[in-house]
């Protein structure tokens, strides 16, 4: 089964979805999540902001990829010489940040071994075992000061295996859009983006 989910950098889940096939392509069930909202109930971005999202899917308003072709999970940059140019400086910068992510189900799957090993229980059912844990995990975090696993995850260089803030309502929220003129206008943004880091980085 696929999960689809997002967080806050405060790593609590601010999304969850469970139901897709795990044979489902990742592309396929993110488009359907973010242009089905009456249905998933999706939290789009106000204008401006963006879910940061990983190399297999589109740079497209509301949401940011990093480069393709270019070093980007952390593991890449370990023992190896640091990011060279904007691209890699703005892929290893995503990547630290999206990473929080990553840390999130190292602590549900550290927490809750059956989502490990689920029992064959029917499909509703294995839902439901999801979305609790994933509820139980907010709640931890919210009310338990001190939680080790929390604690343990916080570090941004765990080790990990591979694999909710509600916007004003007076904002504007994006649109899903993969038209040539907004895909070219985020890519100019990403381009920007990368440049002011590479300043930042090695300011003249």
């Amino acid at each position: 089964m696929n999960i689809t989910c997002a967080c806050s950098f405060d790593m609590k889940f601010t999304f969850v979805m469970v139901g897709w096939e795990g044979t489902t392509n990742d592309s396929r069930i993110f488009w359907e999540t973010i242009t089905n909202r009456e249905q998933t109930k999706f939290p789009m971005p106000p204008v401006r902001k963006y879910y940061l999202i990983g190399p297999g899917y589109t740079n497209m308003p509301g949401f940011l990829s990093p480069y393709r072709g270019e070093r980007y999970h952390l593991r890449d940059y370990m023992g190896a010489t640091s990011p060279q140019g904007p691209e890699e400086i703005f892929n290893y910068t995503h990547s630290l940040q999206r990473n929080v992510i990553e840390r999130c189900f190292g602590i549900l799957k550290a927490r809750f071994p059956i989502l490990r090993d689920m029992p064959p229980y029917d499909l509703k059912r294995q839902k439901y075992i999801v979305l609790s844990c994933c509820v139980i995990h907010n709640f931890i975090k919210m009310c338990k000061d001190g939680d080790s696993l929390f604690i343990h995850y916080a570090d941004e260089n765990v080790e990990l295996e591979d694999d909710e803030t509600t916007p004003n309502e007076s904002e504007e929220l994006v649109t899903p859009s993969v038209s040539q003129s907004e895909l070219r206008r985020m890519a100019e943004f990403q381009d920007l983006l990368a440049k002011r880091l590479r300043e930042r980085q090695n300011p003249q």
